[in-house]
């Protein structure tokens, strides 16, 4: 069954081109196109999609409204956030608002695709360039004593996926199946008590679980 995907951009040529690239991958159905978020509920009520492409500077409403919106609602569909924009402060409201990734444009295609299908599968993905900032903005931040008993495995994996490593470069990199990581990151959120990768990142930062050098 194809992914139902909405997709919100102010742009109407790069609006254009997501839906031809995404009707032409396989796995996603493009349910919606819109230039602007300030209906996203009802378009969300209507829709019913499971996956949201969210660009930041629209008219009317920011991104970032739309996804605090619909994450409250709809806390189960995924959200990717798609921009230009690659400042802390907007970033770190995408992550705080519950976005499940966070891409800049300069992606090439070919990644946007296996971006989309690696968080449809549960995985946070990040632009290498937001993956640093992520690591720089939480590097001086005060220690919180916690003992979440990780294993020095989750916490291996944890690590790249705070390096914003994909589950399959994951696999690769510890030598262990895709489904043997799914496992691993299961039991990471489990102990963590968070639902998703974007949770479990800010968690392994704020509490300095991963080591940053």
């Amino acid at each position: 069954m194809k992914v139902k995907t909405v997709i919100y951009e102010d742009n109407d040529q790069l609006r254009d081109s997501l839906e031809l690239l995404l009707s032409d991958s396989s796995g996603f159905e493009v349910a919606g196109t819109f230039n602007n978020c300030m209906n996203c509920i009802k378009q969300m009520d209507s829709l019913l999609p499971q996956l949201v492409i969210m660009d930041i500077d629209m008219p009317g409403m920011s991104g970032l409204e739309g996804v605090k919106q619909i994450k409250t609602l709809y806390p189960g569909i995924r959200i990717i956030v798609y921009t230009v924009f690659d400042d802390d402060q907007r970033i770190f409201d995408c992550i705080c608002n519950g976005a499940d990734g966070y891409l800049l444009k300069t992606i090439s295609p070919l990644k946007l695709v296996e971006s989309l299908k690696e968080v449809m599968d549960g995985g946070t993905p990040m632009s290498p360039f937001v993956a640093k900032k992520v690591f720089q903005y939480f590097r001086d931040k005060t220690t919180i004593n916690a003992d979440f008993q990780l294993s020095r495995r989750e916490i291996e994996l944890l690590e790249y996926l705070v390096k914003g490593y994909s589950y399959k470069m994951i696999a690769a990199s510890c030598f262990i199946s895709l489904d043997t990581v799914k496992k691993h990151l299961q039991n990471i959120y489990r102990k963590l008590h968070v639902c998703c990768g974007t949770e479990a990142v800010a968690m392994a930062l704020k509490h300095k679980i991963v080591k940053l050098d």
